[in-house]
């Protein structure tokens, strides 16, 4: 162990005051624009800027210098490096494809194929699909939202609540896949077999994806939707049709959507969209687009970070497991010390990880098995991260839609019911298996 760990270890105790940069960041950004009804009014990037500089300002038993490079450490973790990758490439798929006339001609096929009124349930089981398939929210999001925003507009439904659709379905997936990396973290961390928490998570996601397709059944009911009049251009459909099998296969994000990338661009100039030096302008603003996502994310990275080094999850853990008496309350523990910790972290697999042992310790105590604790984990770390404004899914998904990520959060109908869901869960099942503390 390095000295710059054991200083670590040290000087993580127990600290509630750790946590105040989050909630300075939820007064300027949402608490705000909920008493002005307008989230427009307090950019957030600006929300988390000073939240950031109150995080460094407020950090002690530090230089200003040894702050601003632990402050950039939480900024350039190889997680949100990976996530600035993924937006950087997503960002010049969607505007090549865009450009070509893809997006277009991906929601004409989508208005032909789909009953009128299954266009909002029929875009929620496609995400439930892909995201099963690939088992990330973020590839599911990439692939699927510019020709989501595209229909929205085609038809008239609210780009939020499209946008809503396509998050909630991507999370059905991140939930349940056996290649998600929350999946991996809950299962390694518990100890239990992967199939065993699929069995276990599938009885709380699966009735809350059967409300939701029924919720958006009606919800979309309302809308006038008719078949396009033209012919469609199936070549310009290619790039998504290679995006989305190579993400059910189970290529790297990355590599997927590089390959989106070029094959828009191949297309686009054999079709004479566009030439050489336009793709590339095109690439060129379609990253420069996800400008204000990737700045949103280093800060958040950064400010997250000293969140953690200061004490502010070890406090979360210590306050969260006292006051335990049985297995119903243990697991209502471990659900409050995951879903705070994603609060924290805006990254649900390192929420897992973070808490991973603490919960193992308390699922042990009080009768808990493995499975039950790590779909505890999982579910509640997908309910977290699919509702917050500021994690790397919504904010993607609102930088692809062009709108602020609050306007999402009202549609955001499956993750909502399936935090419902777990939390049903935990009362019935820890009723029915109670068993006596094992004394320690």
């Amino acid at each position: 162990m390095s000295t710059n760990q054991i200083r670590d270890i040290a000087q993580r105790k127990p600290n509630f005051f750790a946590l105040s940069p989050l909630l300075v960041f939820l007064v300027l950004y949402l608490v705000t624009s909920l008493i002005l009804n307008d989230f427009y009014k307090v950019p957030i990037t600006v929300a988390f800027i000073a939240s950031s500089i109150y995080a460094v300002a407020v950090t002690n038993k530090l230089t200003i210098n040894q702050r601003i490079t632990r402050f950039c450490r939480g900024a350039g973790n190889k997680n949100i490096m990976l996530m600035i990758w993924i937006f950087l490439l997503a960002g010049a798929f969607a505007q090549s494809a865009k450009a070509i006339g893809g997006v277009q001609a991906a929601v004409d096929m989508a208005l032909t194929i789909l009953p009128q009124n299954f266009i909002l349930p029929g875009m929620f089981l496609t995400a439930c699909f892909i995201s099963l398939a690939i088992g990330t929210s973020v590839g599911t999001i990439a692939a699927l939202m510019p020709v989501a925003a595209q229909m929205a507009s085609q038809t008239g439904i609210s780009t939020a609540l499209m946008a809503g659709v396509i998050v909630g379905g991507a999370y059905f997936g991140d939930n349940l896949s056996f290649i998600s990396d929350t999946t991996v973290v809950a299962t390694k961390t518990q100890g239990c077999m992967m199939k065993d928490k699929f069995h276990e998570n599938i009885r709380i996601a699966l009735p809350a994806a059967i409300i939701t397709v029924i919720i958006y059944f009606f919800v979309g009911r309302g809308y006038a939707i008719e078949a396009p009049a033209t012919d469609i251009e199936f070549i310009k459909i290619i790039p998504y049709i290679a995006v989305l099998i190579l993400a059910i296969v189970g290529v790297n994000v990355l590599i997927v959507l590089l390959v989106g990338v070029v094959l828009a661009g191949l297309t686009g100039i054999f079709t004479n969209s566009f030439d050489l030096f336009e793709w590339l302008s095109q690439m060129s603003t379609g990253m420069l687009s996800m400008s204000e996502l990737i700045i949103v994310t280093l800060l958040a990275g950064g400010m997250l970070e000293l969140i953690r080094y200061n004490g502010g999850m070890d406090y979360l853990v210590e306050k969260l497991s006292k006051k335990i008496t049985g297995s119903r309350s243990a697991g209502f523990s471990i659900a409050a010390l995951v879903f705070f910790a994603d609060i924290c972290t805006a990254n649900n697999t390192v929420a897992i990880i973070t808490v991973g042992n603490p919960a193992q310790r308390i699922a042990q105590k009080f009768g808990i098995s493995p499975k039950r604790a790590a779909s505890i984990l999982d579910t509640f770390s997908c309910f977290a991260q699919g509702i917050i404004p500021y994690g790397a899914q919504m904010l993607l998904a609102a930088g692809l839609c062009e709108i602020a990520p609050s306007e999402i959060t009202g549609y955001l109908f499956y993750p909502f019911l399936l935090g419902a869901a777990a939390i049903v869960a935990i009362i019935v099942y820890g009723s029915k298996q109670e068993k006596q503390p094992i004394l320690s």
